[in-house]
């Protein structure tokens, strides 16, 4: 059944239920992220002091500068099923809706960049493909660029983390090759009762896609990195910093996103990199890497957003707009 091929009566329903759940989901994402913002901001607080500020603006930069790299990789997707988008509404649409992994679970995000990207005439199945993708394209490429951190955590005595982890990205990648995704997808529209895509995902668009998402690892892995340079005893080899932390955020971000019953991985991820940090720098130091990056990628999600929520509603992208 189509979208829009049910009875009137059931429509109306449907659009009171739509209506309500908006509001709520709403409500919840300010709060999830008004508590994010705060818990956060109580911890840094006492951080702020130690890190010169050459180090916060590098930071802000790989901080602001990963959420529109993960646009690009979404935007390749969508175009590639048919519904190519300038980039302003694109950062509109994602921007906005991904403030939905501040909720438990993993399908805020999706409802809400499906919604919005409705009022452009776009399929909500269509968006909500690309956004599912994408998700894993970023477990994918997280995974890759957290390999080599992996050794690391041998000294801990995860025996066996190296080739577990190995084969899951091995068996990840072949689940993204495009006829196996594509048959896959229309599979999964099937028992949902969904009309077909128009368009299959092509192997040049999910490349670009994972290229520029790796790229959005790299670039908030270096928002680690700028904190752990300042804060790291004299001594502490410059390259081994940088491979710690370009490495050990994607894996500890990876597990995270892995953790999907917990708002944006939290707790997980910084279990996971605080960890790997103490290999290399002290306890107090790690500790402080570790809180002063999450409060730059929280800022910088909001930020993206609020920018995205202006155009949007300029737009009437919003709900009662």
């Amino acid at each position: 059944m189509s979208e829009d091929s049910a009875p009137a009566p059931a429509r109306t329903r449907r659009r009171g239920l739509l209506v309500t759940a908006r509001t709520t989901l709403a409500v919840l994402v300010v709060l999830g992220v008004s508590i994010a913002l705060a818990q956060n901001w109580s911890a840094v607080a006492t951080h702020v002091t130690q890190v010169s500020a050459r180090t916060w603006a590098l930071a802000i930069l790989a901080g602001f500068a990963s959420p529109l790299l993960t646009v690009l990789g979404w935007r390749a997707l969508l175009a590639d099923l048919g519904s190519p988008l300038h980039l302003a509404p694109a950062s509109g649409i994602f921007l906005v809706g991904q403030l939905g992994k501040y909720l438990p679970g993993s399908v805020w995000s999706v409802l809400a960049q499906a919604e919005m990207a409705s009022r452009l005439d776009i399929p909500r199945r269509r968006t909500s493909v690309a956004a599912l993708v994408a998700m894993a394209l970023a477990l994918i490429t997280g995974v890759l660029v957290g390999l080599p951190a992996v050794p690391l955590l041998l000294r801990r005595g995860e025996h066996g983390s190296v080739i577990i982890a190995g084969v899951a990205a091995v068996m990840l990648l072949l689940a993204l090759w495009p006829p196996l995704l594509n048959r896959a997808i229309a599979r999964g529209l099937r028992l949902l009762r969904r009309e077909p895509l128009e368009r299959a995902f092509s192997g040049r668009a999910l490349l670009a896609a994972g290229a520029w998402t790796l790229l959005a690892w790299l670039a908030t892995g270096a928002i680690a990195w700028a904190f752990a340079a300042d804060l790291a005893p004299e001594g502490t080899p410059a390259a081994d910093l940088a491979m710690l932390c370009l490495s050990g955020f994607a894996l500890a971000a990876a597990v995270g996103m892995a953790s999907v019953l917990l708002p944006a991985g939290v707790g997980v991820r910084e279990g996971v990199l605080l960890l790997l940090l103490l290999t290399a720098i002290t306890a107090p130091a790690a500790t402080a890497v570790v809180i002063l990056t999450r409060f730059v990628t929280v800022v910088a999600d909001v930020a993206w957003a609020g920018l995205g929520w202006a155009w949007a509603r300029a737009h009437h992208l919003l709900p009662g707009t």
